[in-house]
């Protein structure tokens, strides 16, 4: 299934995230503009419905209902603001006398309302300049109605919608709002007398733009989605390509191809480092594998000639009678090649101890100075007979380990100094403590290594000197350097051709 796919599982969340995002930006800017618009209409409808009723000579104020708290002035009836009002409106017919002439004898006002039945459909005229705030011939643009108090309607714009009913008089707590009539919006204004004005305007063009505007959030939305969903599968195909790398190199190790490597172009990532990680472990998988085909193949070889000689010598004896010297002399080199085997086996055996962390090394304090002592003392004759001095700067220090693999490691390189130097030749032994540390110095004066042997010292089997190996197996080195490391210290060659080696072993000190 699609959804056991990291790649997947990314995208679609990746998608989930932006589809939420988009969808709340879209709604928010389409609630922004509808309401804009809205606002922006219903400010033309205040101020058209402001103009309408200034022709009744009640001019309304917004946010607020006629007599209530920011609603309409009152019209003062007596006073010293009465004259200046009564030239600033129309005037009104006296109550209960709609056709009759006022009391002060002036003629009725253009819009002729008052307290009676009111005028008749087609007394009411626009003064020019709130005509000019209606074009009649947009259909859907501003128009006007009015109605008297008795629901009759005296005059209306030619755009104005058919069948519109005159509203209830709104309660005296409510505030005059704009009113959503189908596709229209309205705003009424209701004079003292009962009279009603309404300003409207069809809601069919901020609609159409309206609509327009959903439709480009939409596509804009829609583009930054697959936009988004795009980048998101470039980004995940990306972040898990070092995974199908992983996999593919891993199942071709596995196959038997050590070689193979994984491709770590971007090492500062998480999954890079992973790779390189991973590719070092199998370049160590790779060498430890050589390792082994090399080790088994120098061990058998090692052990072929021993088998020869044993092979020779008694197929030798069996196949006619011989004196006894002769048997003699068959056996002895049938026991010397035994003991060449056995000594292989005993060094195969402890290094593979070595390697699996079988060999527990002795945590004890002794002398180091003292030990390096007595295994001077154990090698001196071998050294004698080549008239090689050894000189020893040994103070006192302690150590801490494991004193007869220590000394084992002494011996075997107090040996090879012996066995590589040159006749007459000397040995040089010093010994140091600074800084938790403990340096041990073996040089000699012998022919040196090739700068080019080095690096292989230490390896099993090897053998710098091809040439002189009287029975040595090459795995003395290997088996020092592993004792070394299983104390956690360390140990390295130095050589210059034609004028010696010396060999420095670090360990732990008493402290460290």
């Amino acid at each position: 299934m699609f959804l056991n796919s990291i790649r997947w599982r990314l995208q679609i969340w990746y998608g989930l995230i932006l589809l939420f995002v988009l969808a709340g930006f879209g709604f928010t800017a389409y609630r922004l503009e509808r309401n804009r618009r809205f606002r922006t209409l219903d400010d033309e409808l205040q101020k058209r419905l402001a103009a309408l009723s200034s022709v009744l000579g009640q001019p309304p104020v917004r946010g607020g209902m006629p007599g209530g708290p920011g609603g309409m002035r009152p019209r003062p009836e007596f006073g010293p603001d009465a004259r200046e009002d009564q030239q600033d409106r129309p005037p009104f017919r006296v109550p209960n006398d709609p056709n009759g002439p006022p009391p002060d004898g002036r003629p009725a006002g253009p819009a002729g309302f008052g307290t009676g039945s009111g005028p008749r459909p087609g007394d009411i005229h626009l003064p020019p300049r709130v005509a000019a705030l209606f074009d009649e011939s947009d259909t859907n643009g501003f128009y006007y109605v009015f109605w008297r108090r008795d629901g009759l309607e005296v005059s209306r714009s030619s755009n104005a919608p058919p069948g519109m009913i005159r509203p209830g008089r709104p309660g005296a707590e409510e505030h005059p709002v704009p009113v959503l009539a189908g596709d229209f919006r309205q705003l009424y204004h209701f004079t003292p007398p009962g009279e009603v004005v309404a300003a409207g305007h069809s809601l069919a063009p901020e609609l159409k733009e309206l609509r327009k505007t959903a439709w480009t959030l939409g596509a804009v939305g829609g583009g930054i989605l697959l936009l988004g969903l795009a980048g998101g599968w470039w980004l995940a195909s990306r972040a898990i390509r070092p995974i199908r790398g992983i996999s593919d190199t891993a199942a071709k190790i596995s196959a038997g191809d050590l070689s193979q490597r994984i491709d770590a172009a971007d090492r500062e990532s998480e999954l890079g480092e992973l790779a390189s990680v991973l590719n070092s472990t199998f370049a160590r998988l790779e060498a430890a594998f050589a390792q082994q085909k090399q080790f088994a193949s120098d061990a058998a070889h090692e052990l072929r000639t021993p088998i020869s000689v044993l092979l020779t010598q008694t197929q030798s004896a069996l196949n006619r009678e011989r004196s006894g010297e002769e048997y003699r002399q068959s056996l002895q080199a049938c026991q010397r090649a035994a003991q060449r085997m056995r000594r292989l086996i005993e060094s195969l055996l402890e290094l593979a101890r070595l390697d699996a962390g079988q060999e527990k090394m002795k945590q004890s304090r002794f002398s180091l100075s003292d030990l390096i002592q007595e295994r001077v003392h154990e090698i001196l004759p071998l050294a004698e007979q080549r008239g090689i001095k050894i000189d020893c700067d040994l103070p006192e220090v302690e150590c801490s380990g494991d004193s007869e693999r220590l000394g084992q490691v002494i011996t075997n390189l107090l040996t090879n100094a012996v066995h590589y130097n040159r006749d007459e030749g000397k040995i040089m032994l010093d010994l140091t403590a600074q800084n938790g540390t403990v340096v041990v110095g073996i040089a000699d004066t012998g022919e040196g290594i090739p700068a080019d042997e080095l690096p292989n010292l230490f390896k099993r089997f090897y053998r710098a000197d091809k040439s002189r190996t009287d029975g040595r197996s090459g795995l003395g080195l290997a088996i020092s350097k592993a004792i070394v490391e299983a104390h956690g210290g360390s140990i390295a060659v130095m050589s210059e051709w034609e004028k010696g080696t010396r060999f420095e072993i670090k360990l732990p000190g008493r402290d460290a």
